[in-house]
């Protein structure tokens, strides 16, 4: 355990990120926040129950204590757009999912406390995250990056209507074998009861996109789910056991066929 994040080593190729999982904002950036922030409505609520199933599997596991608000850590350091003509969010944020600010006036981090937050959050976190795949990619010869993430099902200010329930993203194909993203929709195919979709809104953000290089043995898959799939969206955030319990079986199934197809490629 660090102060930044969380690492569990895992003996199967296979890394699990969540960089959105953190709730905590350090006390002395709190003053600057309006009072709203501190609740951190945004974040991916829940993750680590959700995927309960990990240590099972064999996984490596990285999580981040420190909310999104703090530091986003699925966007590129020079804060280039992820989605170029669609609302964005930054590599510091300022405005929550609804589009309303997320500072005081004239409390928004200038260019010196980006540079800080980046030094002393950002950089760790990516820090271990290469370092565990490339440990991985050694000892298997291929590894699958798993990017973790999950949303509120409407948040107008992001995206039109309901988002489908599974969000597929591989970068328009970009950052995985087709071989992997065809079992991951096979696997999520039988539950009628969800939706899904490829490439759509969320094709995957920095962590995806920057660290998916299928030539060099590295898959990268982002899977963002709407968060009524398993808990309360609004406040108190409520965990909702026998709710996730339905999917659960089924996002399992998708990491372990993920999995199954990246031992599968031809060497």
């Amino acid at each position: 355990m660090t102060t930044v994040y969380d690492l569990h080593p895992g003996r199967v190729p296979l890394l699990v990120s969540m960089p959105h999982i953190g709730t905590h904002i350090p006390e002395e950036l709190r003053s600057g926040f309006v009072p709203r922030a501190l609740d951190t409505e945004d974040a991916d609520w829940h993750l680590d129950l959700l995927y309960n199933f990990l240590e099972d599997l064999g996984a490596s596991v990285l999580k981040p204590h420190c909310a999104r608000y703090v530091i986003d850590l699925n966007r590129p350091p020079d804060d280039t757009p992820m989605y170029p003509g669609a609302s964005n969010t930054e590599l510091c944020p300022t405005r929550f999912f609804t589009g309303e600010p997320l500072y005081l006036d004239g409390a928004a981090p200038d260019a010196a406390e980006q540079l800080r937050r980046r030094q002393r959050y950002w950089q760790p976190y990516h820090d271990a995250l290469q370092s565990e795949l490339q440990r991985l990619l050694a000892l298997h010869g291929r590894v699958l990056l798993w990017d973790a993430h999950s949303i509120r099902s409407e948040l107008p200010w992001l995206f039109e209507g309901k988002l489908p329930d599974l969000n597929i993203g591989t970068a328009q194909g970009r950052s995985a074998d087709d071989r992997i993203t065809a079992a991951v929709v096979q696997a999520c195919a039988p539950a009628d009861f969800m939706t899904h979709v490829v490439n759509g809104r969320f094709k995957g953000g920095y962590i995806t996109r920057h660290y998916g290089r299928p030539e060099q043995g590295i898959h990268a898959v982002q899977l963002e789910k709407c968060q009524s799939l398993y808990m309360q969206e609004t406040a108190p955030y409520a965990y909702w056991p026998e709710v996730a319990a339905r999917m659960q079986p089924t996002l399992r199934a998708m990491v372990r066929a993920a999995l199954d197809a990246l031992q599968a490629l031809p060497s």
